[in-house]
Order: C-alpha cells, then structure tokens, then sequence
C-alpha cells in the first residue's frame, strides 16, 4: 500500500523526476541521502518542472521504492527532496474560477452552464480531482462560478479549468481568456458582494440571493460542501440579508425580468406600447416576474405558453386583475404569430426559436415594424441569428445593459453602504478560517503524546513479565491515560479558539506556533500531505 501511494503520488507530478539517462547505485544510507540531494538540485529540479517525460524514476533508473526500505530512505523523503515539496508545503487555498455578464458573452455562458439539479453531480466531479476537497457550482443567466478548497492552487485552478473545458466542449484556451481568478479573502468577498447584489447586472437584484440559498440547499449531504465551503456559503447569505436589511439597496432596484420588461418598452414605439400583443414563454420563477411587472406597466392581457396549466392557473389567481389565457407547448410557433413581444424564460437545453420558423411567421403591423423576441434564458431559448431577418429583432440578457447603465451614481453611493455591512461580516469570516489552522495541529499534538504514552505503557507492561493481570492491565493503562488528560487541558486549552473573547485569534495562533515549535511537529507528515496522498490511493482503486 505503502508503494502504491509513492508511486500514485510521484506520477501525478510529471514534473518531478529524475534526468532519463542517470543510473544510481548507492552503497549506504548516508551517501543515499547525499547523492538524492545532488540529484535534486536546484538546476537539475528547475529542468525537470519545465519538462514533461514520466514518473518519478524513469524505467532506465535502478533506484526503486523497494530499495529505499532497505536504504532507510522512506517514501515520505523521497517525496521532500523532489520538486513536489513545493506543492506540499502549500496551504489549502479557496480559489473561484467565474465567468459573468462582464466578463464573457452570452453565447459562451450558456456552454459553460450547469442546469441547477446537476449541482451536487458536478461537486462530486470535482471533488474527485486530484487537488481539490470541496467544492460548490453557482450557475445563473448572469454567471457560471466554481469555488472551490483547493489543496494546490495552481493545480487545482488547471484541473477545474480542464473539467469545465471537458464537460462543455469549450477549449481551455477560450474559458482561460474571459474567466476571472480570485484566492481566498478576495474570493471570499467575491461571493459576499455576489449575494448581496453588488455583483449583479442589476443593483440590489434579489433573485442572486435566493440562488445563493440554493446552493446551500442542494449542497447538504453532498460529499464536499462541507467544512470551509459550507460555512462560507452561510456566511454570504447572512451578510446579503443584512445589506438587503440595513440599506436600501433594494429599493428602486430592477430585477433582471423587471429590466426585460423595460427594455421591451424602450423598443416598441410609445404609441403602441399599450395594445401590443404579449406572449410569454415559461411560467418558473423568472416568466412568473415577467408577467408581474408587465401587468405593473400597465399590461392587460397576457399569452403564457408553457408545460403544464397548473402554474398558469395559479399565476391566473394571484393576478385577478389582467387575463392571462394559458397555450400548451405544442402551440409555441401558433402563439408567437398571434404576437407583437415575446419573452422566453425556460431552462430548455435548445432554441424553441429558429430562424426558418419565424421567418415563416406572419408580418407584425406596421406600427411596431419588427417582431420583438426578448431572451433571458441561459441557454437561449431564441436562435441569435432571427435577428438578420427584415422581420423581428432579438435581444438576450446581456442587452440589458442599456436599461441599467443610467444610474451609475445611485449604484455607487449603495455601493459603499454595502461594503461596510460586508467587510464586517468577511472579517467574521476570515477570523473562522484563521481559527481552523489550529485544528491539524491539534490532531498532530494529541498523536504525538499518544504515541509516546503508547510506547511508555508498552515498556512498562514488559518489565512487568507474563504474570501480570488483566486487572493490574487495565489500572496502567488507565494510569496513563488519566495523566496525558491532565497533561494535555492547558495546552488544548489554549490552541482553541475563545468563544467567550478572552483570548483573540493572534494569541492562539502564536500558541500554535510555539506548540509545533516545542515538539518539532512541523516534520511530522503535513495534512495536506496526507490529503493528497488519500486522493491518490483513491484514484489508483
């Protein structure tokens, strides 16, 4: 097992091996030792980084695992002295990969998309790759984002790259060049201001929080979303509710169906605003706002296509006061040529709106002039290229835009009242995080003492000869134990953080410190070490 997990280790760094043409043949311990250091040397570890060509050893080398055991040279050694030791040595980063509004284009977004009850599938994945813990997915018409606890930074934004690049087909290369990186307090603040709406295309938008919650959701019980990642997520949402709470960043504010409803009245002349004819695609979450600030402008009668009549019947309850007549999907292309506006709003996979159908549909009248399609699906729901006929124009969620741009000013002073509340909440945040450094010393401090009282009571026990009972057994065993107990509240005492505030975070971390110092625990394997060392067993089962 042993050799197993040096061999998965070492070959899942192809950087780090040894020169092809160099045989090794060692004649002590010592000069072992002597000679892995030359060999590792800075010159020869930096070709070897740049180089690509095999595992660890190469076939031509005679040095093997077996014949470390004999040499005294452990797996563990062999692993410090190679270019690996720069990755073990790392902290465990959380690290988002995001691609938005502002940063790439619709047509890329919804290849990059996750339908939401993949969610827990895709931290699975994700967790399954080499350098990553935890994981969650938050994946929206605005944005698709991975955060993840990544035991390697470096490696693990490659793998989560690579990953995105394999499950949607997009090249490396492509999402490379409009995603945006964020480590640890910044990706941490990243979500915070993403929950509170500050990141969304329209300030203060309230739908991004309830998404938020939704990752939460569907994360619990999932097998990475936990520790780091979980309570990150919960602490976003509570410093979102406090902005929503304690500022009036929601007043005023658009949602990004509100906007599309707006944009259509930008769009349409102003004369036939009020008699245009109004179908809607979809009556989730999204068509259901629609339909709401369609009828708060003034909108009387609405066509609502959609899968089912149930959601229609109760959208048909709740607003009394305008007719909202229902059309199964079959009717899709029937309805849109009875219409002046459509808005599309489901998570279909493909287009319900192709360029050879609507081309075929009837001419509007001609005071609107051209058949509006208003697209805030992702994926699209309306083929982009409808917009080259003579006949209709599109426009998808990153038009809106031109409806949110005008109130610069407003945004920015919300901004800042904002920031405060989230600064606050991210120091609470980073304070946890911090406290959690504690614990692998914590584990490694009580296996050290345990191992010595182990090996004391052993000794003891042997002095003690073959006639010793099992009672006489028992009272030394307790003996011990009840002393390490003792021996070990204070110093447990204080490598835990405070609740009551006594102690600050700094004092039990220098207390970390100066314990790891004291019993030399920092030579003792590293969690991360062992970490890696577990995903590479798994991997090879």
């Amino acid at each position: 097992m042993a050799a197993a997990a040096a061999n998965g280790f070492a070959a899942s760094f192809p950087g780090a091996m040894a020169d092809s043409n160099t045989t090794i043949s060692y004649s002590s311990t010592a000069s072992s030792r002597s000679q892995l250091r030359m060999l590792y040397s800075p010159t020869r570890r930096l070709r070897a980084l740049v180089s690509n060509r095999g595992p660890l050893f190469t076939p031509r080398s005679e040095f093997t695992y077996e014949n470390s055991k004999a040499l005294g040279v452990s797996a563990l050694e062999l692993l410090k002295t190679s270019a690996v030791d720069r990755y073990t040595k790392a902290k465990s980063s959380i690290a988002v990969i995001g691609l938005d509004v502002h940063t790439a284009p619709v047509e890329l977004r919804e290849k990059l998309n996750i339908p939401e009850e993949q969610w827990p599938q895709a931290i699975g994945e994700l967790c399954s790759l080499n350098h990553i813990e935890e994981a969650a997915v938050l994946s929206t018409c605005n944005r698709i984002e991975i955060y993840v606890v990544a035991l390697s930074q470096e490696r693990g934004v490659k793998e989560v790259t690579e990953w995105m690049s394999k499950r949607s087909g997009v090249p490396v290369s492509e999402i490379c060049k409009h995603r945006s990186l964020l480590y640890n307090k910044d990706a941490s603040q990243h979500l915070f201001e993403v929950a509170s709406g500050l990141n969304s295309l329209v300030l203060g938008e309230g739908q991004i929080l309830a998404q938020v919650k939704q990752v939460v959701k569907l994360g619990e019980g999932t097998a990475g979303f936990d520790g780091k990642m979980r309570e990150l997520f919960n602490r976003a949402i509570s410093a979102g509710k406090r902005v929503r709470f304690e500022t009036n960043i929601s007043s005023g504010s658009v949602s990004v169906s509100s906007a599309a409803v707006e944009l259509a009245q930008m769009k349409l002349p102003k004369s036939s605003y009020a008699s245009a004819r109004v179908l809607v695609v979809g009556a989730g979450k999204m068509g259901k706002l629609v339909i709401k600030h369609l009828i708060a402008k003034g909108c009387e009668k609405i066509v609502v296509v959609n899968r089912s009549e149930e959601k229609v019947a109760a959208l048909r309850e709740e607003f009394k006061n305008a007719e909202i007549i229902y059309k199964p999907l079959s009717e899709t292309l029937a309805s849109a040529a009875e219409a002046d506006v459509i808005f599309t709003s489901t998570m279909s996979e493909t287009p319900l709106f192709l360029k050879e159908h609507v081309q075929m549909l009837p001419h509007v009248g001609a005071e609107i002039g051209r058949r509006l399609f208003i697209d805030i699906s992702v994926p699209r729901n309306v083929e982009p290229g409808i917009s080259d006929l003579e006949t209709a124009c599109v426009y998808n969620v990153d038009d809106l835009k031109e409806v949110v741009s005008s109130n610069m000013e407003d945004r920015r002073r919300k901004s800042m009242e904002a920031q405060v509340i989230i600064q606050e909440e991210l120091g609470k945040f980073e304070d946890w995080k911090d406290s959690q450094e504690t614990v692998p010393t914590i584990k490694k401090f009580r296996a050290y003492v345990e191992k010595i009282r182990a090996s004391e009571e052993e000794k003891c026990l042997s002095k003690m000869g073959d006639d010793i009972t099992k009672k006489q057994k028992a009272a030394i065993h307790d003996l011990s134990m009840g002393i390490v107990k003792k021996l070990l509240q204070g110093p447990m005492k204080h490598l835990r953080c405070d609740a009551s505030g006594s102690r600050d975070l700094s004092e039990t971390l220098e207390n970390m410190r100066a314990v790891n110092r004291m019993f030399d625990l920092e030579k003792e394997t590293s969690v991360l070490e062992e970490k890696i060392r577990s995903k590479m067993e798994q991997a090879q089962k």
